[in-house]
């Protein structure tokens, strides 16, 4: 029964400290992982935000410029209007 004892006395310190380093690793891995995780979703909102901003905005703002300078609304109402398509005034 003593033999028992000095050995569980002896493993105690060795187990408890086997078992906190463990804990570290597996805390540092998670830690690692989630870090990873979320820079990979930032980069690609970043990329899907600039192709938006890039090309969609420019391709809007060319079909809006478009419209403008091929329709008038003032001239299909009937009412005077400049070279610009602007409403004249008198």
């Amino acid at each position: 029964m003593d033999d028992i004892s000095k050995l569980l006395q002896e493993a105690k310190p060795l187990y408890f400290a086997r078992k906190k380093r463990n804990n570290r690793i597996k805390t540092t891995l998670l830690m690692l992982v989630l870090v990873i995780g979320i820079n990979f979703m930032r980069i690609e909102q970043k990329t899907n935000y600039n192709e938006y901003s890039t090309l969609a905005l420019i391709s809007m703002l060319e079909q809006q410029i478009s419209i403008v300078e091929e329709q008038s609304t003032i001239k299909d109402l009937g009412l005077p209007v400049d070279d610009y398509g602007l409403l004249m005034v008198s």
